[in-house]
């Protein structure tokens, strides 16, 4: 037990560590909102916006910097617009940096958090293209580009939350999620999840989870799922290329909950299974270089924006009506944003068809699709050409010009039946002939 005197000594050491404490909490508030009065100031909020405007080749704008305290330490952006056309914005960015490294000295972002961001495609192309050109006009010596690739692992921050980023595709169709992404120290993603909101997919929710370089896939959409896994295969040197692969089955999926527009081409319940794969240097060139392999069937198909059967029967342009169909598969195989359906088979009732269809990296389709309409007539089957063109969201076919020819020779020759069936002679006639010319 601490005798009268031992009490009495204590007290002014306890009052002197107390007085130290408060002024150490004083001079600490009164660091705090200078640093904020100062970050804050119109002269400094100036500086960021013209030397983040020189490094993105573009103009930026902000309203506001701050530091805040509360719920944890962090450094704020609000109103932030970076000026390409159109303008990539966000409302509220916040930085949080790690206790650990601020005690010694160090820069580590622990979260960064992003708020009401909106970045549309043709945005986001403009200022890849103006890093692009700054990095050829600037070169930086190869040690340099690996030491500084290293050290920038610091400034990535170890979580990223998005709450409602919405992208705009080149077309003007939008998806808004929330996500929130977790990061190994070697920057892969250790645990990603993904909340679509709005647009495209909307209700969707994936899940993305890593051991080691491997990761599993989950994803719940159009009332059906999509599960697989991906590999990754380091590489074997600082440059090289590193590969991706893996594998995806897709099960009872409405294929009209993955479109990215209002109108959408097909409908009906997928099932499919893929496999995709790339080789790259640089996670910015992956979408570019991934190639992927599909086989498919849909239930209950819908082929919208075509009337297949009218097509046969009228020969001739058709643009608009429906194709409903009992069956549809084939093969979808994929090579960066290029895409070729084949060994396509559809059938339904008196119709059927085969074909091949390839589409654009700018939506534009063509191919062709053989038509088989039973000729009721004759009590046989017409088999017609028709050209795939247009767009995805605007989708049209056309007779081949050999079959068109044969088609208005078939009219002549027998009304009605022999339509569709001059229009089949008529194109195998001028495959022939393309064989004998060489055209």
């Amino acid at each position: 037990m601490n005798t009268p005197l031992q009490r009495s000594e204590a007290r002014p050491q306890l009052r002197r560590f107390a007085v130290a404490l408060a002024l150490l909490l004083v001079l600490a508030t009164a660091g705090v909102l200078a640093l904020q009065h100062w970050i804050d100031s119109d002269d400094f909020r100036a500086r960021v916006e013209r030397e983040a405007g020189d490094a993105l080749g573009v103009r930026v704008t902000l309203k506001r910097l701050g530091v805040d305290l509360w719920p944890v330490p962090a450094l704020s952006v609000s109103g932030l617009r970076i000026e390409t056309r159109p303008a990539l914005t966000l409302d509220r960015m916040e930085i949080r940096p790690t206790w650990s490294g601020l005690l010694q000295g160090r820069l580590e972002l622990a979260t960064l958090l992003l708020h009401g961001v909106t970045l549309p495609q043709d945005g986001i192309d403009a200022v890849l293209a103006g890093l692009q050109r700054k990095k050829r006009q600037t070169p930086t010596p190869p040690k340099d580009q690996e030491t500084q690739s290293a050290s920038a692992l610091r400034y990535v921050p170890a979580r990223t939350v998005l709450d409602s980023l919405t992208w705009v595709s080149a077309q003007g169709t939008r998806i808004t999620l929330d996500a929130d992404v977790r990061l190994s120290p070697q920057g892969l993603p250790d645990d990603v999840t993904v909340n679509v909101l709005k647009g495209a997919m909307q209700g969707a929710k994936a899940h993305l989870q890593r051991r080691d370089n491997d990761w599993t896939v989950a994803v719940q959409v159009g009332g059906g799922t999509v599960k697989g896994s991906a590999q990754l295969q380091p590489a074997a040197q600082k440059g090289a290329k590193f590969a991706l692969k893996g594998q995806l089955e897709t099960r009872a999926v409405e294929v009209a909950a993955l479109s990215d527009t209002s109108k959408p081409v097909l409908s009906g319940r997928l099932d499919a299974d893929t496999t995709f794969g790339a080789n790259s240097a640089t996670l910015g060139a992956l979408l570019d270089l991934l190639q992927s392999h599909s086989k498919f069937n849909v239930r209950n198909a819908v082929v919208h924006g075509i009337d297949l059967a009218r097509a046969v029967k009228t020969v001739g342009l058709n643009r608009g009506g429906e194709t409903r169909l009992d069956t549809l598969a084939g093969q979808v195989t994929t090579r960066g944003r290029a895409m070729q359906l084949s060994s396509l088979v559809a059938s339904s009732g008196a119709l059927s068809a085969t074909g091949h269809v390839a589409v654009a990296p700018n939506r534009a389709l063509s191919g062709r699709v053989s038509v088989d309409l039973a000729a009721r007539a004759v009590g046989t089957a017409v088999g017609v050409p028709l050209d795939v063109g247009g767009t995805l969201d605007s989708p049209e076919v056309t007779l081949t010009r050999a079959a068109l020819i044969g088609a208005a020779i078939g009219t002549v020759v027998m009304p009605g039946a022999g339509t569709g069936a001059g229009a089949s002679l008529g194109d195998k006639v001028g495959d022939k002939l393309k064989n004998i010319f060489g055209k």
